[in-house]
């Protein structure tokens, strides 16, 4: 399976963005879905996750309520509406997925950068 990332950018605090993440090469609502990031010098974080059926998400703390994903199985596509930016949120952001009952995400897509400025 490949995912391929886009959508990122540079924003001002506040703003918006909308991530894409294409799936091909499976079933794509085989897969829940998850979205991650990782910022210079700092571990890679669990962002966002969705289920097959696009019926049960789960957030981090940090982007709760300002964050949203959603996927559009017909599309193979996973998304990540990223609200009210702030400059902390700059990462590199990664779609994963994982073919459940597995815990693991076993495929990687190859990021997209979001950069907030103050």
């Amino acid at each position: 399976v490949q995912l391929q990332a886009s959508g990122g950018g540079l924003v001002q605090a506040g703003g918006s963005l909308r991530l894409s993440c294409v799936v091909s090469g499976r079933t794509f609502s085989t897969y829940e879905m998850g979205w991650f990031r990782r910022a210079p010098g700092k571990e890679r974080e669990f962002v966002a996750d969705i289920n097959r059926g696009g019926t049960s998400t789960s957030y981090a703390n940090s982007v709760k309520g300002r964050f949203t994903i959603s996927r559009d199985n017909a599309k193979a596509t996973v998304y990540l509406q990223v609200d009210s930016l702030r400059p902390e949120d700059t990462s590199y952001y990664y779609c994963a997925a994982r073919l459940p009952p597995k815990s693991v995400y076993e495929a990687w897509g190859q990021g997209t950068q979001v950069t907030v400025s103050s």
